[in-house]
């Protein structure tokens, strides 16, 4: 007959395995029926800031796939509009102090995801390992640092960097590492990077916060606005 601590340890057993399925179905989140961009209600952002500086890199060759993605006919970045406004926000304010931004990428469809989880499957092509992931295997990205879900698909998520701006002319600040970087070294707080790249993430997590912009811990380049993040996620193709 069981004990009280053996009935304790199957109802916590129990209650960690609910509370893994009830993750497992975030992870999970439904399609939206969206077609248009303005049913998703997302605006391109450069309508709201038409100085706001653009890299889109899935839109080029310029990736860790080494091509243009699928689901990126144009480079510009689409945000859901309340994260596309506090973006603007954080921009005049960085405009005012001397730096801008610089967006690598920002709405992401679902076929663009099954399209890096299809990479990420090939183990034959690594042309693009020096630059990415000098130091994985490729077998190693999916997971960790290549989800089968991607927050980027729920409009509020951005991928960017900062600048120093002077005399009309900007340039990006040293943080560490490259866009799409994967390694510990691109996580925010990785001890091995100097003074001055430290400095240099934290004014960028400092200045995306006023907004309300939340940063991934492993991905220095990554924030969130969790105030605008969809219940769904969105398959419209960014055009």
């Amino acid at each position: 007959m069981p004990t009280s601590v053996t009935i304790s340890k199957i109802f916590l057993s129990l209650a960690c395995a609910l509370a893994l399925e009830a993750v497992a179905a975030d992870a999970a989140p439904a399609l939206s029926p969206a077609r248009t961009m303005t049913e998703a209600g997302m605006v391109d952002v450069r309508t709201l800031s038409p100085g706001l500086a653009e890299d889109m890199k899935y839109a080029g060759t310029d990736n860790f796939t080494g091509a243009v993605v699928e689901g990126y006919r144009a480079p510009k970045c689409f945000l859901r509009r309340q994260a596309a406004e506090a973006l603007v926000r954080v921009e005049a304010t960085l405009h005012a102090q001397g730096y801008a931004l610089r967006l690598w990428d920002c709405y992401r469809p679902v076929r663009a995801v099954t399209a890096f989880v299809r990479w990420a499957g090939d183990l034959s092509e690594t042309s693009t390992k020096a630059a990415h992931y000098p130091n994985l295997g490729k077998d190693k990205l999916l997971g960790e640092y290549i989800a089968p879900v991607s927050g980027h698909s729920r409009g509020a998520t951005v991928d960017l960097t900062l600048m120093r701006c002077q005399g009309g002319h900007c340039e990006p600040l040293d943080m560490g590492t490259p866009f799409d970087f994967f390694d510990p070294l691109a996580h925010t707080a990785d001890p091995r990077v100097t003074p001055v790249q430290k400095a240099n993430r934290e004014r960028l997590i400092k200045a995306m916060a006023t907004e309300g912009f939340s940063n991934y811990p492993q991905e220095w380049w990554h924030f969130t606005l969790p105030a605008a993040v969809s219940p769904v996620i969105y398959d419209v193709p960014v055009e």
